[in-house]
């Protein structure tokens, strides 16, 4: 970590982090790059959807340090136990189940001459 990221609230630098590793690093939460790989975004979500049921005002910076790292290693959790498409946190992907599948219209050849 360089001077400028160790400055700031935890939630500053969170927000300014670039990518998932820097999240996992900021919060030295261990992951396995393989699952990392498949899920980040996934697992960013989740993590993003548990921290806006939080109230940290008033909240001294080691306890929203240490409930920010909670939740980020809930968040990997859910998505070591289970597929991205199983814990479908995007709305793309609960539309998919939410939608009854329509059978594909049958058109013959003859109708396309």
């Amino acid at each position: 970590m360089n001077g400028a990221q160790a400055t700031g609230s935890i939630l500053d630098r969170l927000d300014k982090a670039s990518s998932a590793e820097d999240f996992f690093a900021l919060l030295g939460v261990p992951y396995d790059p393989k699952i990392l790989n498949v899920a980040r975004l996934h697992v960013l979500r989740r993590m993003g959807q548990y921290l806006a049921k939080e109230q940290f005002a008033g909240v001294a910076e080691a306890e929203v340090t240490a409930r920010c790292k909670a939740m980020l290693e809930r968040a990997y959790a859910d998505f070591m136990a289970s597929s991205p498409i199983e814990q479908r946190v995007f709305k793309v992907l609960k539309d998919a189940v939410a939608e009854p599948k329509k059978p594909a219209a049958f058109v013959p050849l003859s109708a396309l001459k």
